[in-house]
């Protein structure tokens, strides 16, 4: 536990929902809503209640995320990635809990609005990411730990978030949007595997059998490769280049996951967040426009 004075409580909250991982959130509201523009079915009040929804959730599943590794043993005073507020002792496994169930509650709220505008399908689809914002971590079968984290992130942050987007303004579906659910949520998944990769030895030793766990570091590189490239092919099949301009960053990325390791990978982290955002703003223009 940290024994210097901590920040102020204001920075100790913000860096506790991690705002670099906001844009996980934000992303596939950007490209369903662009989706919606290109077939004339922009409903913008469903698409911010939408944003707010989707940043609740992100939130949520980083407070849990935060006390769950803690009590579990994974946060320690030798984690590489930054620091957390529970093993730094900043704030108490109460207080995040509560932080949670305060962000849950407000995603709920969101949910009875768009659940108003667009019916039973979106009810369904914010009562499973609720839950799984719990269960990626917490309960008695957290996802992370059985090495069903990437599969969680690219559900719900990719197919999920892009199609539920495109719903509650269309009130309708459509094939392509599993080639963009696809996309989005594999930029995501990657930022995970990243995460993964960077923690695999201390996530060993606690029994968090996350993929990277599981097969070792070459198929986590091997996979974040291939989630970064197939996520740039999928404009390109649909007539739009603009995202492609993105290559050179992706494969610069590519080859530095597989030139780094351990607490070198940490800037790996946001620079792949940020490939996220720069790839669904440049697509949600390609299609709006």
């Amino acid at each position: 536990m940290s024994t210097g004075a901590p920040p102020s409580r204001l920075i100790i909250w913000w860096r506790s929902i991690r705002p670099a991982t906001l844009w996980a959130g934000a992303a596939p509201v950007m490209v369903g809503t662009g989706l919606a523009i290109s077939d004339g079915q922009w409903a913008a009040l469903p698409a911010c209640v939408a944003l707010i929804g989707a940043l609740l959730i992100q939130i949520a599943c980083n407070l849990v995320n935060d006390y769950s590794d803690f009590e579990s043993g994974a946060d320690t005073e030798a984690r590489l990635g930054p620091a957390r507020a529970a093993q730094q002792g900043w704030l108490t496994v109460s207080d995040l809990k509560r932080g949670a169930l305060i962000s849950l509650a407000l995603a709920g709220l969101t949910g009875v609005y768009l659940t108003y505008v667009a019916g039973w399908p979106i009810l369904l689809l914010g009562l499973l990411s609720l839950l799984c914002a719990v269960a990626y971590t917490a309960g008695p079968f957290p996802l992370a730990y059985l090495g069903l984290g990437d599969l969680f992130v690219l559900l719900f942050f990719g197919f999920g978030a892009v199609g539920g987007t495109y719903y509650v303004q269309a009130l309708s579906l459509k094939p392509e949007l599993i080639g963009w659910g696809w996309s989005v949520g594999a930029l995501a998944t990657a930022i995970l595997v990243v995460n993964n990769l960077r923690d695999r030895e201390g996530d060993a030793r606690v029994a968090k059998r996350t993929l990277a766990v599981r097969f070792g570091p070459s198929f986590a590189r091997l996979e974040y490769s291939a989630l970064v490239v197939s996520a740039l092919l999928w404009p390109a099949s649909q007539g739009l280049y603009l995202p492609l301009a993105l290559s050179p960053i992706a494969l610069w990325l590519v080859m530095r996951v597989w030139r780094l390791d351990g607490e070198a990978l940490n800037p790996l982290l946001g620079q792949t967040a940020l490939l996220e955002l720069a790839f669904c703003v440049l697509s949600a223009l390609s299609l709006a426009l």
